[in-house]
């Protein structure tokens, strides 16, 4: 596998890094996967000690060989990010000054045909980053009824034609069940208007975005995860969140900016400490990848990077 180069690297430790400079910071890697800005961090700040989290435990024995060079410095768990708290109290800690979450689909999980993430190459319907777990694409496309399909595909692809899908999968597949993905993107492709088809690059997209979401329980874990992993932050700590769809960049959005602002009415003479509000946005709305890092890097065409620093306990 060629050496992987993480999405908007240099930004993403800048706004990490006044969090992190002091000898013996603790950085979360809530998304460790190739462990490619886990390098970067470590190697800019020698006294840094990482924790990395990843549920794909492909991912987590990359990442052991590519950090090996950084010893004890680097911790490795096998836990989606909304274990977190469980992680740290385990290790003993009750504070850290830095958490990182770069989520979505990573690029080993992509480029690994098997694995069933791409509609761009026909694979069996899989998609689970944790492989341990029982739950498949498969399993959800072939039990679920047609009602579940339609609230799936439109609530977590925000597909118009959701209703039209589903109800084109429930009779499809009892003729046959659906196991490789090139059978679904044809009947998604037939189920959507001829007009809609012409834009938006492949029509089966958002329906296999959807299906991803629903077999590892992506916003609910997300759901947890954010406000968990402000708790953790210490006073002066930072979290960065790198989001790639729209419908976790919107969650992310309301949860920081809802921690920036003042619960109690504006104009009282002193504000009491538990009210003061707990973050200071670090970037204006989402930050998005420069010309060069597009050039260099395709894969970071559709990210949005949100940041926030801990200001009071």
């Amino acid at each position: 596998m060629s050496v992987h180069v993480p999405v908007m690297r240099e930004r993403v430790l800048a706004l990490l890094a006044p969090a992190i400079l002091d000898p013996g910071s603790i950085l979360v890697d809530a998304t460790l996967g190739l462990g490619g800005h886990a390098e970067f961090a470590l190697t800019q700040f020698p006294e840094l000690h990482v924790i990395g989290l990843d549920r794909d435990l492909d991912a987590l024995d990359h990442s052991r060989r590519r950090l090996a060079q950084f010893g004890d410095r680097v911790r490795f768990v096998h836990a989606v990010y909304d274990q977190l708290p469980e992680v740290l109290a385990e290790a003993g800690l009750s504070k850290i000054q830095g958490v990182l979450f770069d989520l979505g689909v990573s690029s080993m999980q992509l480029d690994e045909r098997d694995r069933g993430f791409s509609y761009s190459q026909d694979a069996p319907l899989d998609m689970r980053m944790d492989q341990s777990q029982a739950l498949t694409a498969a399993d959800v496309v072939n039990t679920y009824s047609a009602q579940e399909l339609a609230r799936i595909i439109s609530q977590f692809g925000e597909e118009r034609f959701a209703k039209r899908i589903a109800d084109r999968i429930v009779t499809a597949r009892a003729t046959a069940p659906f196991e490789n993905s090139a059978r679904l993107v044809d009947l998604v492709r037939e189920a959507i208007p001829a007009a809609t088809r012409r834009t938006g690059g492949n029509p089966a997209k958002r329906t296999f975005q959807a299906l991803r979401i629903e077999v590892n329980g992506e916003l609910a874990a997300l759901r947890t995860a954010i406000p968990a992993a402000i708790e953790a932050l210490a006073v002066g700590g930072r979290i960065v969140v790198m989001s790639y769809q729209s419908l976790e960049d919107r969650f992310v959005k309301q949860v920081l900016v809802d921690q920036t602002e003042l619960k109690v009415p504006h104009g009282l003479p002193v504000v009491p400490a538990e009210y003061q509000p707990k973050l200071r946005l670090l970037t204006r709305g989402a930050e998005t990848p420069t010309a060069q890092e597009l050039e260099e890097n395709s894969r970071s065409a559709s990210v949005r990077v949100r940041a926030a620093e801990r200001v009071a306990a």
